[in-house]
C-alpha cells in the first residue's frame, strides 16, 4: 500500500503555515467540479463526479419492499459505498472497509435528516408496499476528498432518477421501463456536505490525497436552505485532532461560504 511519507506531511504543514498549498489553491478553494449524468443505462439515475482528479460514480436503483414498522407510509433509503481497487493502490477487493462504511453513513444521514427526499410520496400501499431507494457509490480514482465528491454525486443522481414502472397485478417492478414520475425531492432541502480539514493550526477545504493524509482532524457538515436561511442537518467529526470553540466558529463560516459556492455550481450544471 502506498502512503504519503512523513516528510511530505511535514512539508505540507510548513507550506500551510506560510499560507500556501502545493497546488496553488487558496485554503477555501475547491478544485474544478465536473458532473456527467446518465453514465449507466441500467440504473434509475446515475452520475459521474470529478473533483479535480478525484472521480466517483453514483447510481440509483429502486425496488418495492415492505415498509419499516416505524414508517408504515414512508419509503426506504439505503446508501452504500465501495472503494474500488482500481481507484487507489491502498484499496483491496472485498467487503467495504470502515472508511467506505463511514462515508456512506455520513451521506445517508445528511440526505435523511434534511428531508430532501419526500418519503411519504414513495408509499404505494400503507403498511404493505413502498419504494426503496438504493444509493450506490463507487470510487474510480481517489485523489482526496471522496466524501464531498460522493455527496455531490448522490444529490445529482437522485435529481436525475426516474421511478420504474410497477405492475400492480404481478407485483413486479418492470426494470428498463420508466413511469412519468421522478424521485420526489424537496429542492429547498438539498443538503450539500462540506468537509473542513485541520492540518496543524490551518483549516482547508477539498484536500488532495497528500493533504488528506496529513489531515489531523476533519468536520463534515451537511447544510441545506436558501439565500435567506441555512440549516445544519448533520455533522460528523473524524480523526484525532480536537477543535477549539474559535476553530469551530471558523469551520461554520467556511462551510456556509462553501455551501453557497458549491450550490451555485451544482445548480448551473444539474438542470
Amino acid at each position: 500500500m502506498i502512503e504519503t511519507t512523513n516528510i511530505t506531511k511535514e512539508r505540507i504543514k510548513e507550506s500551510l503555515k506560510e499560507g500556501k498549498r502545493f497546488d496553488g489553491r487558496k485554503f477555501d478553494e475547491y478544485r474544478k467540479l465536473v458532473i456527467e449524468s446518465g453514465v449507466s443505462k441500467k440504473a434509475e439515475g446515475s452520475v459521474r463526479v470529478k473533483l479535480g482528479e478525484t472521480d466517483v460514480v453514483v447510481g440509483i436503483k429502486m425496488d418495492v419492499v415492505a415498509p419499516y414498522p416505524d414508517g408504515l407510509d414512508e419509503g426506504v433509503l439505503m446508501t452504500s459505498a465501495e472503494f474500488l481497487a482500481i481507484s487507489s493502490p491502498r484499496y483491496e477487493p472485498g467487503p467495504p472497509k470502515i472508511g467506505a462504511i463511514e462515508l456512506a453513513r455520513i451521506i445517508d444521514r445528511g440526505i435523511r435528516e434534511s428531508k430532501y427526499v419526500d418519503f411519504k410520496k414513495l408509499c404505494i400501499k400503507e403498511g404493505e408496499k413502498v419504494w426503496q431507494i438504493f444509493i450506490d457509490i463507487y470510487s474510480i480514482n481517489d485523489d482526496g476528498n471522496l466524501l464531498d465528491a460522493a455527496a455531490i454525486g448522490a444529490l445529482a443522481a437522485l435529481k436525475s432518477a426516474k421511478i420504474p414502472k410497477y405492475d400492480e397485478k404481478t407485483e413486479r417492478v418492470q426494470y428498463g421501463e420508466w413511469s412519468d414520475k421522478k424521485v420526489p425531492l424537496v429542492e429547498k432541502n438539498t443538503p450539500f456536505t462540506i468537509t473542513i480539514h485541520k492540518i496543524g493550526d490551518r483549516l482547508i477545504v477539498d484536500p488532495n490525497r497528500e493533504e488528506e493524509d496529513a489531515s489531523e482532524g476533519r468536520v463534515s457538515i451537511a447544510m441545506s436552505g436558501d439565500s435567506s436561511e441555512n440549516f445544519i442537518n448533520a455533522m460528523q467529526k473524524g480523526n484525532v485532532a480536537t477543535f477549539s470553540i474559535e476553530e469551530l466558529e471558523k469551520v461554520l463560516e467556511l462551510v456556509e461560504d462553501q455551501w453557497k459556492e458549491i450550490k451555485g455550481k451544482f445548480d448551473k450544471i444539474v438542470k
